[in-house]
């Protein structure tokens, strides 16, 4: 038994990560959009924190630098004076502490069908049929193990709102949040502003669902 027990270890690691291969091809962002903004004609932005426990920091200048990036792109001009812009761009981002997840993969000797769709293994000098698959004998009612695998999933957003200056009207309200694996601002916060600024500034009222890539390995 000591044999198929140290199988079932190997066995139960490798199905958690098949199981698991579809985290690593992206990650889906909603993103939801509010918008009465004018066709951009060269109308002059500064980009601020909307969180005041961001301002001032190198790393919301990075940021803040991306947002503009995409602007400029749509039509906007970056005003060389940001007290005389004639739009305030407010931007805010955050990521969880994350969600533990739980996976239970295991190998264990079943009893008639208790390997469901698996359908039994192969006759064994036990005198009952065994095999390996994703099997739980809680939910079965067969003997065997369990082997159970952990991770975290960390929920990210960013959010988006320009007002005209003139008047402090909002023109414009954007969401952008998304589940992934990974926790690192330096690599959410980018892609949330690529999904963002997707078919810019988009229909007021919609709900778009966007997937983003993987994060590089390196």
């Amino acid at each position: 038994m000591a044999r198929f027990k140290k199988f079932g270890l190997i066995a139960a690691p490798a199905l958690a990560l098949v199981a698991l291969s579809g985290c690593t091809t992206g990650f889906k962002a909603n993103v939801a959009r509010f918008q009465q903004l004018p066709a951009p004609a060269g109308q002059s932005y500064t980009v601020v924190a909307d969180d005041p426990r961001l301002a001032g920091g190198l790393e919301f200048a990075h940021y803040a630098d991306l947002v503009g990036q995409r602007l400029a792109q749509t039509g906007y001009v970056a005003a060389s004076d940001p007290a005389r812009a004639d739009l305030i761009v407010r931007v805010a981002y955050d990521v969880d502490n994350g969600r533990e997840k739980v996976r239970s993969t295991g190998f264990g000797g079943g009893y008639g069908s208790a390997w469901g769709p698996w359908g039994g293994g192969f006759g064994g000098r036990w005198g009952r049929p065994w095999g390996y698959g994703f099997y739980d004998p809680w939910l079965f009612g067969g003997g065997g193990f369990n082997d159970v695998s952990s991770y975290t999933v960390y929920t990210s957003d960013l959010s988006l709102k320009i007002d005209r200056a003139a008047d402090n009207r909002r023109l414009f309200e954007g969401k952008a949040s998304a589940q992934s694996l990974s926790n690192k601002l330096t690599y959410l916060v980018p892609n949330l502003i690529d999904v963002m600024f997707t078919n810019f500034p988009g229909q007021s009222g919609e709900d778009v669902k966007v997937t983003l890539p993987p994060e590089k390995k390196g």
